[in-house]
C-alpha cells in the first residue's frame, strides 16, 4: 500500500507523535509497503529517513493545510492517509479536523485517524462544547479510527453507532534499547556526581501538568527528608516543540526544586540522542511517573521505562488494566500522593530482589507492545478500510 502519515510534528522537532510517526512508519516499511510523512516544513534539517520519504509540504496547519496535502496526494495518489492527532501538534487549529470531510468530497483516498489523546482544540473564547464537536467531528468524518488505549476507547464508545470503523491499536517505546559504545553504569552515574550507592530515581518525558511534576519533586523532598541519598535525574528534552503550556509549567516545577533546597539533587540531560536517552535509563535505579490521570499506555515515557526493564513507580490507573500489576510490573499509589510514591520508592530501595522482579516483568510487558505487531495490526486495518471505501 500506498500510505500517507500526516503528522503536525516531525523529528528533529520534539514530541511523542512525531516519534511516533517515525516508528510507525519505519515498522510499516519494513512490511514492504511505500510510507510518506506529510508534515510541515522543517526550522533545521529535512530529516530524511531511508526507509520512507519525508514530505516538508504542508507550511501551517491553518485551512491552506488542505491544499498542499491534496496537492501531494494528486502527485502520489495514496491509498489511504492516516492523520496523527494531537490537537497541539496542529497549532490548536480545527482545519485537520476538517480535512476527512474535504478528502471525502473529492472521492479520494480514505482517510483514518489515529487518536493519541482527545484533546480539543483552541478555536476561540468560550467556544465550549463546540471543541469537543470538533474532535468528534473528526471521528465521525473519518473512514477509520484507531485509538491507542483503553480509555479513550470508552470515552469515545458513545459514538460508536456513528464511526465507519473502531480499532485500538497501542504505541510502543520510541527509544529503544541501545546503549552508547563502551557503555559503563557507574561511570555514567559519576559523570552527574551520583555515587554507587546512591538512589537515582529517574523521570522521561517533558514536563506537563498532566505527569505531575510537582509530585515528583515532592517525592524526592521526602525521601531526602528520611536521610536518603536520593537524587533525580530528569531525562530528555524539557518542554518539546508543540504544546505552549509545558513551559509555564515547567517553570513552577523549576521553582519547585529551589523552594525545596533540591537544586544540587535535581540533574537533567536535555534533549540528548536516543543511545544517550537509552543510557540514562539504564542508569537510574527506580523511574517514578506520577501522572495525574493515572497510569496509561497511551504514555510513550511508561513505554521507554518499560522497553529498558526499569522497576517503575507510577499512579493508579483511572479504569481497570489488567496489564497492570501492582508488584509484578510496577508498584502504584494514588495519583497526586507524594507521600505514597515516597513509600513506594523508599521499599524498592530496601529490596532489593522486588526491584529486579519489577524489572523483569516490565520487560516482559514491554514484549507485547512491540513496532512490528503494531505495524501489522495498523496495516491490515488500512487495508480493510481501502478494501470498502
Amino acid at each position: 500500500m500506498r500510505i500517507g502519515l500526516i503528522t503536525g510534528e516531525y523529528p528533529p522537532d520534539q514530541g511523542g507523535v512525531g516519534d511516533f510517526t517515525r516508528e510507525l512508519g519505519r515498522a510499516l516499511a519494513a512490511l514492504g509497503h511505500d510510507i510518506h510523512v506529510i508534515t510541515t516544513q522543517a526550522p533545521v534539517s529535512n530529516s530524511q529517513s531511508p526507509e520512507m520519504q519525508v514530505h516538508r509540504v504542508v507550511g501551517d496547519w491553518g485551512w491552506r493545510c488542505w491544499r498542499d496535502i491534496i496537492h501531494l496526494d494528486d502527485e502520489l495518489g495514496f491509498d489511504v492517509l492516516n492523520i496523527q492527532y494531537q490537537a497541539a501538534a496542529y497549532q490548536m487549529h480545527p482545519a485537520i479536523n476538517l480535512f476527512p470531510w474535504r478528502s471525502r468530497r473529492r472521492g479520494k483516498p480514505p482517510v483514518v485517524v489515529t487518536f493519541h489523546d482527545l484533546q480539543v482544540p483552541y478555536l476561540f473564547p468560550k467556544a465550549g462544547p463546540l471543541r469537543q464537536w470538533v474532535v468528534y467531528t473528526l471521528a465521525r468524518q473519518a473512514d477509520g479510527v484507531i485509538v491507542t488505549n483503553r480509555e479513550d476507547e470508552v470515552r469515545i464508545s458513545n459514538l460508536k453507532s456513528q464511526l465507519s470503523n473502531l480499532a485500538r491499536i497501542p504505541i510502543g517505546s520510541n527509544i529503544a534499547p541501545q546503549l552508547p559504545p563502551g557503555y559503563d553504569r557507574d561511570a555514567w552515574r559519576s559523570w552527574w556526581g551520583i555515587a554507587p550507592d546512591d538512589l537515582l530515581l529517574g523521570y522521561f518525558g517533558f514536563l506537563n501538568e498532566s505527569k505531575g511534576g510537582e509530585e515528583l519533586v515532592q517525592t524526592l523532598a521526602l525521601l531526602v527528608e528520611r536521610g536518603m541519598p536520593a537524587h533525580l535525574l530528569m531525562i530528555g528534552g524539557r518542554v518539546g516543540s508543540s504544546d505552549p503550556t509545558n513551559l509555564a509549567y515547567a517553570e513552577r516545577v523549576d521553582r519547585l526544586v529551589v523552594e525545596q533546597g533540591l537544586a544540587e539533587r535535581v540533574h537533567r540531560t536535555g534533549f540528548v540522542p536516543s543511545e544517550e536517552v537509552s543510557g540514562s535509563l539504564a542508569a537510574v535505579d527506580v523511574c517514578v511517573l506520577p501522572y495525574r490521570g493515572g497510569v496509561a499506555f497511551w504514555r510513550g515515557s511508561l513505554h521507554a521505562c518499560m522497553a529498558h526493564g526499569r522497576a517503575i513507580v507510577t499512579t493508579r490507573p483511572a479504569m481497570p488494566l489488567p496489564e497492570v500489576q501492582n508488584g509484578g510490573n510496577m508498584l502504584l499509589a494514588q495519583p497526586r500522593d507524594p507521600d505514597g510514591l515516597a513509600e513506594a520508592v523508599a521499599r524498592l530501595a530496601t529490596d532489593p530482589p522486588l526491584r529486579m522482579h519489577l524489572e523483569a516483568g516490565a520487560a516482559a510487558l514491554a514484549a507485547e507492545f512491540t513496532w512490528e505487531q503494531i505495524a501489522r495490526r495498523t496495516a491490515a486495518f488500512f487495508e480493510e478500510i481501502a478494501r470498502v471505501a
